[in-house]
């Protein structure tokens, strides 16, 4: 997507799983949130996160709202990666951009324990550091958190690994579901 972003602000919008947020400035996506438990808990939320924005569609972008339109589509099943929407990561500790960075590489439809995922980083030791990074992730579903599990094949690590979005573990399984998750090359978890 050629277009850049000079302004910022942040809008609501309407996916299968319920009322999302994203929020933009300079050239990147500064943040998106799933659906809180209403509308409004999704508003509050968001001016939290970002005092000085203001709301509107009007005034966005067309990388945002390109954003949008593509996590509305990965929302409802498309199998899209989001790999090439530009995120701005630069308030974010190192750790932190190098989980997002690690976790964006893991498709739609698969899954990864908190362990696998420091394997991955090179810190084999650092599972529960991962899955803490993974807690203040400000950009579900565009750094797929949902896709971290805390243990291999099982349904009962969801609730170990817990979800730190609205909806917790519900929210986690509806977007694996969506996404018809899998294990490896195994079945899909909820065949």
């Amino acid at each position: 997507m050629g277009s850049t972003m000079t302004s910022a602000g942040y809008l609501l919008f309407d996916t299968d799983i319920g009322r999302c947020g994203l929020s933009w400035g300079g050239c990147a996506v500064t943040g998106v949130l799933l659906p809180e438990e209403s509308e409004e808990a999704t508003r509050r939320r968001m001016q939290r996160l970002n005092p000085t924005l203001a709301e509107g569609t009007q005034d966005a972008p067309a990388l945002a709202l390109y954003a949008v339109e593509r996590i509305r589509a990965l929302l409802h099943g498309e199998r899209d990666d989001l790999l090439d929407l530009p995120l701005d990561m630069s308030r974010l500790p190192s750790f932190h951009r190098r989980v997002y960075e690690t976790v964006r590489r893991v498709g739609p439809g698969r899954t990864i324990t908190y362990g696998e995922l420091a394997g991955r980083l090179g810190e084999p030791g650092a599972a529960r550091a991962v899955g803490q990074a993974l807690s203040r992730n400000p950009f579900a579903p565009v750094v797929p958190c949902h896709r971290v599990l805390a243990a291999p094949g099982a349904l009962s690590g969801y609730r170990s690994g817990g979800f730190s979005a609205g909806g917790g573990v519900s929210t986690k399984l509806r977007m694996l579901q969506i996404e018809g998750a899998r294990l490896g090359l195994g079945p899909g978890l909820f065949d």
